[in-house]
């Protein structure tokens, strides 16, 4: 459907105050997704304009990156505009992000002043914040993006936080529409996969949100003690009865598989021993092998194979499956850049 007319993708309310922000997908109507979903396949096909010519972004790197970093660099520069990147402790120092508090400690400048600030230098701000890691309770408040998010007079946009990756869901989104074409009625099973250095649950619980909302069935598998966020499973309890789909958790990796359309692989921390590396590593010891193979891979529907990478070969899921006619994930990284700038173009469209 053509989709490139004037009014085209109306209700953004770009330039308003306070700005749109993107912390999580669902700071975004379904209609907004769609428009996302649609312009994004508009410019994989070849559409791009210089829809940010006037435009400069500022990334933020509190921690490290290589496709969200590259991918974002990218689709700013195709789209005509510039950034600004920024590393912490190379290019800059510690951020305050707590208010009211006494500033006698490391951090020299509060995130409202540098949030401030940087609002007259960029038209945007993408931010991957910190995860101290010491306490789950602490680390899911999001408190550094919700800083910047409070203080920007321009939008922010959240480059993985600990609870959510809207970013990584956008893509996941529009590489399930491509491969399933409409995803109502079809069966996402997201699969805990086995890793030494697990990841925060962000990614499962932004695709988990996104797949649900868009008809999606799911199923979740991970070992016992690695079940996702309390609040986010209340909240996709809730809008799976709401929409009428299914949503089974804590199932064996078979069982998830079973009957199912794409298969999701994904390491995260379990949230019981989350800041106590001892209890941490005892956990994952007694979790056994969780590794995605051709027999878990049979179990479903002819199913793809989705990763949002970095993926540790044959131990989260095996070269054949990996690298197999199946596998999504070299799909799904590009897409990135795609979605990426159908974002942009909305969120900055005067």
């Amino acid at each position: 459907m053509e989709r490139d007319r004037p009014g085209a993708y109306s209700g953004w309310m770009t330039g308003s105050s306070p700005p749109l922000h993107f912390i999580r997908l669902q700071d975004l109507t379904d209609r907004q997704i769609e428009d996302i979903l649609d312009l994004s396949e508009r410019m994989k096909r070849g559409a791009s304009r210089a829809e940010l010519a006037t435009h400069t972004i500022g990334l933020l790197f509190f921690r490290g990156s290589l496709r969200t970093r590259t991918s974002l660099v990218a689709a700013v520069h195709h789209l005509g505009g510039h950034t600004v990147n920024l590393t912490a402790a190379s290019d800059f120092w510690e951020l305050e992000a707590q208010d009211g508090t006494i500033m006698d400690g490391a951090a020299p400048e509060h995130i409202r002043d540098a949030a401030a600030v940087m609002s007259k230098y960029v038209s945007a701000l993408a931010i991957r914040p910190k995860q101290a890691g010491q306490s789950w309770t602490m680390d899911r408040k999001d408190m550094n993006i919700q800083a910047w998010a409070a203080h920007s007079q321009v939008p922010v946009i959240n480059m993985e936080s600990c609870l959510w990756h809207p970013l990584q869901a956008l893509a996941d989104l529009l590489t399930l529409r491509e491969s399933l074409g409409n995803l109502g009625g079809n069966k996402l099973a997201i699969v805990w996969t086995r890793s030494p250095q697990p990841s925060s649950p962000s990614v499962v619980h932004s695709i988990l949100h996104g797949a649900l909302r868009s008809g999606m069935n799911v199923s979740i598998a991970h070992p016992p003690g690695y079940e996702l966020d309390e609040s986010v499973l209340d909240a996709a309890q809730t809008s799976a009865a709401e929409r009428g789909v299914e949503l089974e958790t804590g199932l064996s990796m078979e069982d998830a598989a079973e009957g199912a359309h794409v298969v999701y692989a994904r390491s995260w921390h379990s949230l019981e021993t989350y800041g106590n590396p001892t209890l941490a590593a005892s956990q994952l010891a007694r979790a056994g092998t969780w590794t995605i193979d051709e027999a878990v891979m049979a179990r479903g529907e002819q199913a793809g194979l989705m990763h949002p990478m970095p993926v540790r070969r044959n131990l989260e899921v095996t070269d054949e499956v990996l690298d197999g006619p199946r596998s999504l994930i070299l799909a799904q990284a590009e897409n990135r850049l795609h979605t990426q700038k159908g974002l942009l173009s909305l969120l900055l469209r005067p």
